[in-house]
């Protein structure tokens, strides 16, 4: 699949929606790789530039989602073509990702959260998406590359040959256990989705989309606060 590509304050993305992020999935799964597709948005970007750790995930990566409207805006400010259906979060890309994965018959694995609620949202996906294949662990861990818990967890994800990981343990946290333990990881897609599962077992209030795509989500974290 072509997509378009961007240098965009010192670092690459892609301008990808969820459509073309869906048919990446279906792609790499086809073809049986192992394809890291992270996102960026301006915090990713300052962890980007100050931590060499971060810069290296990012190598890693074979696609750069951008996930905050301030980098569309930047985008444009500089001449390139992206819209704002290219700018993806979580909060509106987990609803069509679990559907296509129910649809396909891919396997989900979620690492993250706090114990209890990434079991509580995949709940609530499979009853909205009947067929649906997801397994979670929370995110708590001990993330020393040797530690017990950590080797448990990967026996955990590779014993259950997920089409699909999910890291929801917060940036750069997700990263950097991606990056530590990418070689002993079995899966095709590694997606970096932070808070994604809170959001959706309605842990974290999930800001109105309408404010999400103007890129007012920062307003409504203010007033939550």
């Amino acid at each position: 699949m072509r997509t378009s590509s961007y240098k965009l304050l010192g670092t690459q993305v892609d301008a990808l929606s969820i459509l073309d992020l869906n048919l990446l999935i279906e792609e790499c799964i086809g073809k049986n790789k192992k394809w890291i597709i992270a996102n960026h948005n301006l915090h990713s970007l300052y962890l980007f530039h100050n931590a060499p750790k971060m810069q290296s995930f990012y190598a890693k990566a074979e696609y750069t989602h951008i996930d905050g409207m301030p980098l569309v805006f930047i985008g444009k400010l500089l001449g390139f073509p992206m819209k704002r259906e290219q700018r993806v979060t979580y909060a509106d890309w987990i609803w069509p990702l679990m559907a296509e994965a129910a649809n396909k018959g891919w396997r989900v694995f979620y690492l993250g959260s706090k114990p209890g609620i990434a079991e509580q949202g995949a709940s609530i996906l499979r009853q909205r998406f009947p067929g649906l294949q997801i397994t979670c662990a929370h995110g708590y861990i001990n993330r020393d590359k040797d530690s017990q818990e950590n080797l448990a967890t990967l026996s955990a994800i590779n014993a259950y040959k997920p089409h699909v990981l999910m890291v929801g343990m917060g940036m750069p946290r997700q990263e950097y256990w991606i990056s530590e333990n990418l070689e002993h990881i079995h899966t095709n897609t590694i997606l970096t989705s932070g808070a994604c599962m809170d959001y959706v077992a309605g842990a974290i209030p999930t800001p109105p989309r309408w404010m999400g795509k103007m890129g007012l989500e920062w307003l409504y974290r203010l007033f939550l606060t």
